[in-house]
């Protein structure tokens, strides 16, 4: 996945319901930043995204760019559409959106890693452990800014939390092993 493909299925979504600016959160978020990700955080081929002005027209694009739709089956990636309330992450992060806007006029607001990182260690599949430890490694995410942000965040319960907290603590440990 790259920028190219985020602007293409934004073309298409505006084409849709008529707006021009998405919030981009999950896996390619990483997107945004200016250093080139790795691919181990370009493997997803479903955009989770909604409509910044309007979150609640996400369901809107399913049909006609979601799962199994014509647009997928062309592109080979879909849009997955996501509720801002979908994510476990820090106070602020809405501050911290990095916007790229595309020459066709449409933006893409992207969540900045870091706060990406902490709604994967709430969740923490196979595929965000390997998404984070690439992050780490390649310098795009922090150590100090994720247990940072972590004391901004609301998580589900405090079981959650601790989970999370542990999993962090063991990618610090695991990151100071691959830096000696």
């Amino acid at each position: 996945m790259d920028r190219k493909s985020i602007q293409r299925i934004l073309e298409a979504a505006r084409g849709v319901i008529n707006h021009k600016d998405y919030v981009i959160i999950g896996s390619l978020s990483v997107l945004g930043c200016n250093i080139s990700p790795p691919e181990e955080m370009l493997m997803s081929i479903d955009v989770d995204l909604y409509p910044k002005n309007d979150p609640g027209r996400a369901s809107d694009l399913a049909a006609s760019l979601g799962l199994g739709s014509e647009f997928e089956q062309k592109f080979g990636y879909y849009v997955d559409p996501v509720s801002p309330f979908l994510p476990t992450l820090p106070d602020e992060w809405e501050s911290r959106l990095i916007p790229i806007a595309f020459e066709t006029g449409v933006v893409a607001w992207f969540l900045e890693p870091n706060d990406a990182a902490v709604s994967k260690y709430a969740r923490l599949e196979v595929r965000d452990k390997e998404w984070i430890r690439a992050g780490l490694l390649a310098g795009i995410l922090s150590v100090p800014t994720l247990a940072y942000r972590f004391r901004e965040t609301v998580f589900f319960d405090s079981a959650e939390r601790k989970r999370a907290k542990s999993r962090l603590d063991e990618d610090a440990a695991w990151l100071g092993l691959q830096n000696r």
